[in-house]
């Protein structure tokens, strides 16, 4: 937070992010999620994990290299996706039933689609870190110009009460993409619950410019279990307001919204006031906006890289 004397650049921002090793074995660390009539894995879980998990009769453990957690087909091929859809509701049913992981909190939560997959499966959100799949988000930067021209951006604070970043600075809007809906859908919907942003002006204003892909670690900081694998792809959205228009909370994640220039938007980041994603996000967004630039920062090329990873797993 503010006054915290820990020497951070920009890369080591990312760097807390894009935590997965470059030069890790990852079919010797972990067990492969591997899905019925697909050869290729879809996630990595830790050996605490599967340890832990109380598999059922729909799941094969191999614990000889390499290591793989398997989801079997109980439809025989006549519905492969809804085998496989039921046989992780009932695992984290249990897991619920028995509060066995910190991460997911003891509750359900929405579908997420297991997007490297041949064909539409899910799980639910809270329990997708467990098995290391790939998860999407979707982001708004929203910002507006005064009359000098002068660029500010509109930045929220985080609840006390959330899971992670409790009372950070946060991307404008950010929110997970559920099985299902696209990264427009999403920011629209989020527009609105966290920001009291109407659906018409959103549409309207709202602009697609690209994408993000890193590898997470779950570490130290993180509330749940630690050393989890959570690829990422985040959608980032610009959104440029009118200057009579004002986002105000509409839900119980947001504290306020402040209303902060360029440079006290970079201030907050090296002081370590965002929550680790949305700086990724900033980051990025100060680059395109050519506020971060080859001439001003020496790991400009190595910042690109880190946010655009190739995963290790199939795209959608």
């Amino acid at each position: 937070m503010a006054g915290d004397p820990i020497k951070r650049t920009y890369l080591s921002l990312l760097e807390t992010s894009d935590s997965f090793p470059y030069d890790v074995t990852s079919a010797e660390a972990y067990y492969q999620l591997l899905l019925p009539n697909d050869d290729q894995p879809h996630g990595y879980l830790l050996p605490e994990t599967v340890q832990k998990m109380p598999w059922t009769s729909h799941f094969h453990v191999s614990h000889s290299q390499p290591r793989s957690v398997t989801v079997l087909d109980s439809a025989g091929g006549q519905d492969t996706p809804g085998a496989v859809n039921a046989a992780f509701q009932e695992l984290v049913n249990i897991c619920i039933e028995q509060n066995l992981f910190h991460i997911i909190d003891g509750k359900h939560s929405e579908p997420f689609s297991i997007v490297s997959a041949k064909y539409s499966c899910h799980m639910e959100r809270f329990a997708a870190a467990l098995f290391g799949i790939t998860c999407r988000g979707a982001y708004i930067t929203a910002y507006t110009r005064t009359d000098d021209g002068t660029m500010k951006l509109w930045i929220p604070r985080r609840a006390a009460h959330l899971y992670t970043g409790a009372g950070m600075l946060d991307g404008t809007v950010a929110g997970g993409i559920k099985a299902g809906a696209s990264p427009l859908e999403t920011v629209i919907r989020e527009a609105d619950e966290e920001a009291s942003l109407p659906e018409d002006l959103v549409r309207e204003r709202v602009r697609p410019v690209g994408v993000i892909t890193y590898i997470s670690v779950t570490g130290s900081d993180f509330p749940g279990e630690k050393g989890l694998v959570v690829p990422l792809i985040n959608y980032v959205h610009d959104l440029e307001l009118p200057g009579d228009v004002v986002p105000k909370p509409n839900d119980d994640e947001v504290e306020q919204f402040y209303c902060m220039t360029v440079e006290e938007v970079q201030k907050a980041l090296l002081n370590g006031e965002f929550k680790a994603d949305s700086a990724v996000v900033l980051i990025e967004f100060c680059i395109r906006h050519g506020i971060i630039t080859a001439d001003n920062e020496k790991d400009f090329i190595e910042m690109n890289m880190r946010i655009h990873r190739r995963l290790p797993f199939r795209l959608p």
